[in-house]
């Protein structure tokens, strides 16, 4: 096989059943389907001659149900076309053979029956494919932050030694995000344009100018589980698919910093991997366990976010009531979508081979005694001693102190003796504040979203 797409090629395995969704075969058939469902709706208008009852058996059959040999003579009279909603129009006046076939394709234009087609697969591909997944990530997540969510862990903010977390809480970080994200995502209905070359109704209405074109449309996009889109140009505006793909952008820069930070963790030790029989890590160096689903997920986020970002770009902008770049721009929607599932899929897999080493996390926490001064200088406000900060910045700036000259600085205070008691007895790996309850409450909303 030569494919051009590692998606088609390499990682056929993981991403080939979303062409159901975003194949030119699922789109022709998307179409196929929204002209079948119109048929029906516009012969309930009672406005044309009706169809036969063996006639609308035949349009209710059709109806998801588009065989590969179909689409083959689809794309066959597109070959001459050279349009290929066209197509789609003339198979079904073949397949049906109605008595007035004149009833298909009544008044439309083709992006009527595109842009319904896009949100319809969208909205299959949003409920079907991508909600599960992330609940599969939420899942796993929520789990392994109530597993450590009290086990220390080493705090970091600029790259250096911070007050401890615990693992668990910093993993509830991103279940948070990720579960607010899940909530927007669910929340969003596509939405879509009925209303005819230039936006206007012009050729229903001039057909039959007193009947309620405006109703009927509502209606009809209602009855394919999209939002109408009010006023429009001849096409969809992309406000709507922006906003979908703003939420699976910002989704991937979550990921990517969970991909990210796992990636720092295993570099320093603090997570460790679990080594796979037969797996290779390097060819010449055998020791090797890489962190190699955490790096391909992060390659392909970045894919994604950048392909989303330009079709948030360029499908909210049109000259005039249209031009055809948007056609040829919507058909990566696939590919950008494609990209992110395949990249929660490798964060997932990396997810399964992590564990934390709770003794070792443990004791590099108590080897960062200088992340002790925070906690100092606070209890030492608040016990009345004038400016401890200037103090301990003066002593620990820059320096790693041992437990042993914090101690001895600490001895010389003059201070109440149960405030110096509490001082000496103070470790790092028990100044982790609410870290643990933290965890476990971003847990519980986490687990009621994936019960919901």
């Amino acid at each position: 096989m030569r494919e051009i797409s590692p998606l088609d090629g390499r990682y056929a395995d993981v991403v080939g059943h979303l062409g159901a969704y975003f194949s030119e075969h699922a789109l022709m058939e998307a179409r196929c389907d929204v002209e079948l469902a119109y048929l029906l709706a516009l012969d309930e208008t009672k406005l044309l001659p009706r169809l036969s009852k063996a006639e609308r058996d035949r349009v209710r059959a059709a109806q998801g149900d588009l065989s590969d040999a179909e689409f083959a003579r689809i794309k066959a009279i597109e070959e001459s076309t050279q349009h290929d909603v066209k197509a789609c129009e003339l198979f079904l006046r073949e397949k049906l053979k109605l008595a007035q076939p004149n009833l298909i394709h009544f008044g439309l234009t083709s992006e009527d029956v595109t842009n319904l087609a896009y949100g319809i697969l969208l909205a299959r591909y949003r409920d079907q494919e991508e909600l599960p997944q992330l609940r599969r990530l939420v899942s796993v997540l929520a789990d392994y932050a109530e597993r450590w969510a009290a086990a220390p862990f080493p705090g970091r903010t600029h790259g250096q030694p911070a007050s401890p977390t615990t693992f668990g809480k910093e993993l509830a970080v991103f279940v948070s995000r990720l579960v607010r994200q899940g909530r927007a995502l669910e929340a969003l209905r596509f939405r879509g344009k009925f209303a005819g070359a230039t936006g206007t109704h012009a050729a229903l209405a001039a057909a039959f100018p007193d009947y309620d074109w405006l109703a009927f449309s509502d209606r009809f996009v209602e009855s394919l589980g999209l939002v109408p889109i009010a006023c429009s140009t001849q096409i969809d505006d992309g406000d709507g698919l922006a906003e979908y793909f703003g939420i699976v952008s910002r989704l991937n820069g979550i990921l990517l910093g969970l991909d990210i930070d796992m990636w720092e963790y295993i570099s320093r030790g603090d997570v460790v991997q679990a080594a796979v029989a037969g797996e290779v890590g390097s060819s010449t160096m055998p020791h090797k366990v890489n962190p190699i689903h955490f790096e391909s997920s992060e390659g392909n986020l970045v894919l994604s976010t950048a392909l989303l970002h330009a079709l948030s770009d360029k499908l909210t902008h049109s000259r005039m009531q249209r031009d055809l770049s948007d056609s040829s721009v919507k058909r990566s929607i696939g590919v950008a979508l494609a990209h992110s599932y395949l990249a929660v899929e490798q964060t997932v897999k990396g997810l399964g081979r992590i564990s934390l080493d709770e003794r070792a996390a443990r004791e590099k926490v108590d080897a960062a005694s200088e992340t002790l001064t925070e906690a100092y200088q606070t209890i030492l406000r608040a016990g009345g001693l004038d400016d401890p900060y200037e103090n301990l910045r003066a002593a620990s700036r820059g320096r790693a102190l041992g437990l042993s000259e914090l101690h001895a600085w600490i001895e010389i205070l003059d201070i109440p003796a149960d405030i110096k008691r509490r001082l000496l007895d103070l470790r790092p790996s028990d100044y982790v504040g609410l870290s643990a309850e933290l965890a476990i409450r971003v847990v519980a909303d986490a687990r009621a979203w994936l019960a919901a």
